[in-house]
Order: structure tokens, then sequence, then C-alpha cells
């Protein structure tokens, strides 16, 4: 008898490790937002993109095959009505209501995990002399003033939304919270690491007038203190009135080596033209993070990817 309850147990163990538990299934609206995921989370969760490169998260229509990815989710992270306008209505539900996480609310509501942060808030204040705990109050109360969605592209701004992640994953099955708050402290360290080197190597570019595409660029320019002398057009989708282009033409040309950082998402023909015939250097920027590997690293390579990008604009860098 005690050999066949032996066996019995051999057997079981042997079915236990054969058949490991479901993972956590994340879904992320855009690959930023995987990054941060994945800082967090390591491997211990599956996480998948809804927005593939190349699209913008403003205009995307979303496949059946993506609508079911949603069902199936344990949670789902958006930035928020704001930005991924395809999901406000779909994840407003009440099917997908406790599941779908949004990092800012529309009319100046706040998110759902906001009362989170300040647990965590008063950790590394020996970095308060960059005025970065500062900037999370950003993230708290500006969402409904018509205010630049791009949240994650501020690093200190995408800490918080990682934060957020923490305190939303410890709370689903399967996930060990101390994973995730080790996870959590080593990419904080790394993320300030990386932007004292950033704003480092930025010292150079005061001489430089820096245009954006679009405002998706703005957050990143205000933390870093980099001069933001225009925009082409703050509505992606619509090419802008003939005044503001006339505008924009003048503060080129009157601008001292200016740059214009333009998007992969948004490749317009038009933009060329309102540049003819001034000197202007081009740098492209992403700020989907489309060919940033989607590892634990993932969101510190971006960082720096803007910064090079930034960094092209520079007269000894430009090509």
């Amino acid at each position: 008898m005690p050999q066949k309850i032996t066996r019995l147990a051999i057997a079981l163990s042997a079915l236990a490790i054969a058949t490991p538990a479901a993972a956590t299934n994340v879904v992320a609206s855009i690959k930023p937002v995987e990054l941060l995921v994945k800082a967090v989370a390591g491997d211990s969760v599956e996480v998948s993109t809804l927005v593939p490169p190349g699209s913008s998260p403003h205009n995307y229509s979303m496949k059946p095959s993506q609508r079911r990815a949603l069902e199936q989710a344990d949670v789902i992270f958006w930035v928020g009505p704001d930005m991924e306008t395809f999901l406000n209505r779909l994840l407003g539900g009440k099917e997908f209501a406790g599941r779908a996480v949004a990092f800012l609310e529309s009319e100046g509501g706040e998110s759902e995990h906001d009362e989170h942060h300040d647990e965590y808030n008063h950790e590394h204040e020996e970095h308060d002399d960059h005025g970065h705990q500062d900037k999370s109050d950003v993230h708290h109360h500006d969402h409904g003033d018509g205010e630049d969605p791009h949240i994650w592209v501020d690093p200190m701004l995408a800490l918080d939304m990682a934060k957020d992640i923490r305190n939303v994953l410890s709370e689903l099955e399967g996930v060990n919270p101390e994973e995730l708050n080790a996870n959590l402290e080593r990419f904080q360290t790394e993320l300030l690491d990386k932007e004292q080197s950033i704003r480092a190597s930025f010292a150079g570019l005061d001489d430089i007038s820096l245009f954006a595409y679009h405002d998706a660029f703005t957050r990143y320019a205000e933390h870093y203190d980099l001069t933001l002398d225009g925009i082409l057009t703050l509505n992606p989708e619509l090419s802008p009135g003939a005044r503001h282009i006339a505008d924009v033409q003048a503060k080129l040309e009157a601008a001292n080596h200016p740059c214009l950082l333009t998007e992969p998402q948004f490749n317009r023909q038009w933009w060329r033209s309102i540049t003819e015939g001034l000197n202007v250097t081009f740098s492209t920027w992403d700020p989907l993070a489309t060919d940033i590997e989607s590892t634990p690293s993932g969101y510190i390579e971006f960082q720096q990817s803007v910064a090079d990008a930034v960094l092209k604009c520079l007269p000894e860098q430009a090509q």
C-alpha cells in the first residue's frame, strides 16, 4: 500500500510539473506600456500589445482577434480616454470593469489606482534636488485640462505608471509581490541613473532650436529642460491650417540651428514642403518605441533612443 501511495505521489508531482499554472495574461494598449509592464513583472506575466508597429493609437481600428484577447485578459493597461480613443467605449463598459486600468482619466478624474502612489513616493528622496518628485503631481491632477496625454515619455511619470502596474499586478493570483517590488526597485534605480546621464548629454543643446511634429515630444522636452520652439500640428490626424504653417515657417526661418523632430507613425510629405528652402535639420524619434526590444530594460533603452534622436540635432552630428 505505501508503494502505491508513493507511486501516486510521484505521478501527481510529474503531472504538476508538466502542467504549470496558467501565466497571468496582460494586455497593454501601446508598446511603451508593455515595456513598463515588462520592467515590473519580468517574465512572470504574458503581455501583448494592441496597437501594432506603424499605427497610431489615436485612430487605430481593432481586429476581432484583439477584441477576443481583451476578453481573455486578466488586466488591461491603457493610458486613457484622451490617448487611445478607439478603446473608450469598449473599456468603459461593464464587461471590463475592474480589469481595465487607465493611467489617466478624462474630465479631471483621477486614475482608480492613484491612491496607491503615495505608498512608494517617499523612496529615493535624495533625488528631490532635480525636482523629480514634484513631477508626479502632474500625473495626478492635470488630466482634465486638455493636457498632453503622452505621459510615458517623461521618465518620472513613467515611474509613477510602473508603480501603478506593480500595485495592480500584486493583487492578482499567481504573481509574487516580492518579486514585483524587487523589479520595481531595480527599475527605479536604473531609470534615475539613465535620466541623469541623458540630462548631462544635453548640455550642448542650448543653441539648438527644437521643433516637433506634434505634441508627443512636449513632456520629454519639459522634463529635460529642452527648449521647444514650435509644434507643427496639435492634431496629427489633420494637416495644420495655412496661418499655423506660416507661423511655424517664420519661427523656423528665424531660429538658430532649427531641428525638426519627426515621427515614423506620421510620415507626411507636407512637412518637407513646409521646410523647403530653409536650413532645417531633421531627426526621427519614435514615441511608440516600435524598434525597442520588449525586455525589462526596454523602457530605459527607449529613453536613450529619444535622447539619441535629439542629439542628432547637434551640427556636428547632423547628417
